[in-house]
Formats: structure tokens, sequence, C-alpha cells
């Protein structure tokens, strides 16, 4: 609820202080006395689109200070939490300041925010209804909401908005492993050729060292056999092998009589026996090896150069290939795994899809049920309003769907039974519009509560009897709220709980706007001025009188 504002240096207004009530409050004037430039100046400190220029000539800067109730059950504070402003008594202050090179500041409790912050509060906080309103009921754009809350879809909303983030996931999530598995398939050809190619290979840790060792072997064979022969044959029967076993022989004849002497020679003869013997045996079995046929040489070749090519190949060294080839190996795994789980994901996306789209469809349903609601409320409001002939309808067509549904809701009139049915705002007239405006709020106010609701000339073009409709209706909204109304009728003046008079003072030098709050004689005189004019008569009062609620 609006309580207090303060305005300093805009347009024509030098300082203005106004403290608002519950209820409807009323202000009027003539035209041109500045009722609309106390609206731009509330605009201005909510940060909604206005005037370019609103600092009053002369002035350095204008300022507007706003200071409003916010209970703690109040849609605002969930704004304040996420803004990290602290509340304290429930009273929320804005000020903003415009100086005259066109810089724009805000504070929420002395707190400096951004725009954004300032009208996602402002939002919240006040709603504005008048012929040229683009924020409140004559956008598009809000009707669905509108409905839904009218018909407090909230559960199935948020139940819309569980599905709707679930489907995303699980598309998501389907999206990623698409990538990957195409990714992997685009090489699927490369990796089962290499795979097959090593797997026929089969090359094994060491191998590759192993094979040149024996390459290199097998190249110097000849010359190499060559002094091995001369080696056996030095250590062999016909050389050292011999001489010692001649030397044993001799020695062993003889050693009886040496009384001993001998045994430690014989010892070490048996010793260098033993070890010639070890060392005809390596001798032996290095001839064997170099005894080869040409073509093993061919094969190992063969499969050296192989091995060394597929390393070339993928840029490894050798001795990786087999690590490399189970890399490869587990790509192709991948591939193959991802086709179940791929097949997995499509069956959550569908889980998924049928699960939001029965959502949305209990969310149309519903809308469906509440449109009708709405229009038959909207019938029962028209008629007192003298519109009883024009037809409300809450038009509910397919868009595409979204956390919210798959439903576009549009509000539309006819004004006169068998004319075409078109949206408010453009088949309307100005009073014919007021009033589909005026009931269409009534019917919505359930919905608004915290909301100071601002009602600009909403009762032009209208008059009599239906403007003492209007006036019942804005005193019926205002019951458990608050309302401002900017008003040019007499008929709705009167049934104001609090009264304002919007006046222009000119002299030489300036032109300035005051407010001034009326008593109840004060009223009475307004009221009668705005039915006869600027001359106020008794019978001009006793008429008032006789439009004011007893």
């Amino acid at each position: 609820m609006l309580r207090h504002i303060d305005i300093r240096d805009m347009l024509i207004i030098d300082r203005l202080e106004l403290s608002f009530q519950p209820g409807l409050n009323v202000l009027t004037g003539e035209t041109g006395a500045g009722k609309s430039i106390l609206l731009d100046s509330l605009g201005f400190v909510l940060g909604w689109r206005g005037r370019a220029e609103l600092v009053r000539a002369g002035a350095e800067q204008g300022e507007v200070t706003a200071t409003f109730d916010v209970p703690n059950d109040h849609p605002g504070r969930a704004v304040l939490d996420e803004a990290g402003i602290e509340v304290e008594d429930g009273e929320v202050i804005l000020r903003r300041i415009n100086t005259r090179e066109g810089r724009k500041t805000a504070w929420i409790n002395d707190r400096r925010v951004s725009g954004e912050v300032l009208r996602s509060l402002s939002d919240t906080l006040v709603e504005l209804h008048g012929q040229h309103d683009d924020r409140g009921l004559l956008n598009p754009r809000g009707h669905r909401q509108m409905l839904d809350a009218f018909a407090q879809l909230g559960p199935h909303l948020e139940k819309s908005r569980v599905a709707w983030r679930a489907l995303a996931d699980a598309r998501k999530a389907l999206g990623l492993a698409e990538a990957r598995v195409a990714k992997v398939r685009a090489e699927e050809d490369y990796l089962r050729h290499a795979v097959a190619e090593l797997d026929a290979l089969d090359p094994q840790q060491g191998e590759e060292a192993g094979l040149d060792t024996q390459r290199r072997l097998m190249q110097a064979a000849e010359k190499i056999r060559e002094d091995v022969v001369r080696a056996s044959q030095a250590i062999g029967l016909q050389g050292a092998e011999g001489s010692v076993t001649d030397a044993m022989r001799w020695l062993n004849g003889v050693a009886g009589k040496a009384e001993g002497g001998l045994d430690a020679a014989l010892e070490a003869l048996e010793r260098v026996a033993v070890a010639l013997d070890e060392a005809q045996q390596g001798v032996a079995s290095c001839l064997d090896q170099l005894l080869f046929n040409p073509s093993d040489l061919e094969v190992i070749e063969e499969r050296l150069f192989a091995m060394r090519g597929l390393a070339r190949k993928h840029g490894v060294v050798p001795d990786d290939l087999g690590l490399f080839a189970d890399d490869l190996r587990s790509r192709l795994s991948l591939l193959d795994g991802s086709v179940k789980d791929l097949a997995a994901l499509q069956g959550d996306v569908m889980t998924s899809q049928a699960a939001y789209d029965a959502g949305a469809e209990r969310l149309t349903q519903a809308r469906r049920k509440a449109a009708l609601a709405l229009d038959k409320a909207m019938a029962a409001e028209l008629a007192p309003l003298k519109m009883e002939r024009a037809v409300f309808a809450t038009q509910i067509a397919q868009a595409e769907p979204g956390p919210d549904g798959a439903d576009a809701v549009a509000f539309t009139v006819a004004t006169n039974p068998g004319a075409p049915a078109g949206p408010i705002n453009k088949i309307a007239s100005g009073g014919e519009l007021s009033r589909f405006l005026l009931a269409l709020k009534v019917c919505l106010t359930a919905t608004d509560a915290g909301l100071t609701m601002i009602f600009d000339e909403i009762d032009r073009g209208v008059g009599g009897a239906t403007a003492d409709a209007v006036g019942r209706r804005l005193a019926e909204l205002a019951r458990d709220g608050q309302i401002l109304v900017v008003t040019h009728s007499p008929q709705v003046a009167a049934f104001g709980r609090h009264h304002w008079r919007v006046e222009k003072h000119q002299s030489k030098t300036e032109t300035l706007s005051t407010v001034t709050p009326l008593d109840a004689q004060a009223r009475i005189d307004e009221i009668a001025r705005m039915l006869s004019g600027d001359t106020i008569t008794e019978a001009a009062r006793a008429a008032a009188r006789s439009l004011m609620p007893q």
C-alpha cells in the first residue's frame, strides 16, 4: 500500500508531500492542473518509462520519494530478498533522482539499485490502468497469467514447470549423447580398420626390441659364427679342454705319491673343467642360433617393419601399440554401448514428454473452465455499467509449449451482439474501454493482494448512471485495498473516502501545481464545482450531497 509520496522539483511541482490512505483515494482538478504530472512522478520513482524531461525549470535535479507498506506475505518481499535488501517494520522507501543532464539514480531503503530491480519491485506494488496503459490489462502478454491467477492454478503451474524442466533435462542428455555418438560414428570406419589391423599383428610389449636384436644378429651371423667357431675350437677337446683333461690325468696318476701336494691343483683343474664345459655349452648354443634359414630373416624383418610402420601411422612408440589398440577398442565399445544408452535416453524423453503433455492438457482444460467462469463474471459486471449488450470472451489458442503449458490467452470483446470480436484496446471506444477494464479488474481483484491500483481517468466518456455505476465498482474494489483514481466525474469523486484537489497557480515568473486534501465541506464544494463549473450554487451543493453515499 502506498503511504506517502514526496515530490521535489518535478515539472511544475516544486515541493509536494501527500499521504494516502486505504480505500478509494480521489484526485480531481481542471484539465492541465497537474494530475498527470503527479502520476508521471509516481511512475518515475517506480522506474516506469515516461517523459524524458521531468526536472522543473531552474532546478538542478528532480527527486521523488515514495513510501510503501510491504508486509511479510507481500509478493514484493521475494524481489527484495533476491536483491539482498532488508526491510524493517514492513516499510519500503523508494527514492529516485533525475538530474538536468538526464542521469537517473534509484535507491530502495537507502541501497542503490538498478532500474531492473526497481521495475521488478514496482510490478508488485502498483498497477496502472488507463486508456494508454501497456503494462496492465491491455497487455495481451499478461492475459494468461491473469487467467491462471483467477483460476488459482498455482499447483498446476508448478507441476507443469517441473515437468518442463524434466523434459528439458532429458532432451539435453539425449542431445549430448547423440553428439558423442555422432563424433564416434564419424570415425567408426577408421576405428574398426585400425583395430582389425592391430589385432592381426598382435604386437607384444618389448617385442620390437627383441625382433631388432634378432635381425641384427642374423645380418651379422656369418662373421660372428666364424669367430665363435674359433672360440669353440680353442676351448674344446683340441684346445683348452683337452689340455686340462690331459693335465688332470697326469696329475691323478702321481697324486698318491705326492702326499697330498697335488690336491689343491687338482681341485682347481676340476673347477676349470666345469667352467670350460659351461663355456662350451654357451658357445654351442650360440652356434645353434647362428644357424638360420634366410627366409627366417625375411619373416622377422617383415614383422619388425610392420610394427614400426603402425607405430609411425598412429604416432606412438612400438611398445605402446598394445595400449593404443586397447584405447581404440574402448572407443568402439563406447559406440556400441551408446546405441543402448541412446535407446534408454530416448525412452526418458518420451516419458518426460508424455508427462509434460498430460500436465499441459490439464492446464488447458482448467483454463477453458476458468475462461467460461470469467466470461460469466464479466457479463454480470458489464450489465450495471450499461454494457449489457457487449460480449467479453476469453480466447484460448494453441501456442508454443513452454513451462506454463501450451496455451495463448487473449481477452477479446464485441461491443454489440453479432459484431466481430477483437482485442480490448482495438475494439472498444474510450468510454467502453474504461468500463471493460474496470469490470475485468473487479473480476480479477482477488488475485492482486497488496497491490495499489491507479485508474487514470478510467471514467472518460461516461456520465450519469453509468458514471455512478463506475464509482460504485471502484468503491467496492477499494474496500479491502487501495485505489487511486484521477477523475473528472463528480459521480466517481463522490464515492471517494479520501479526496485531493489538484490546482495550477501562475505568476509572472513560474507556473506551479499544488495538491490540497479536502475535508467534508471542501469535498462538497469540489464536487459541486465539477457539476456546475466555477460558480458554485447551493443547488450544486445539494446535488453534490445527493451523489455522496450516506
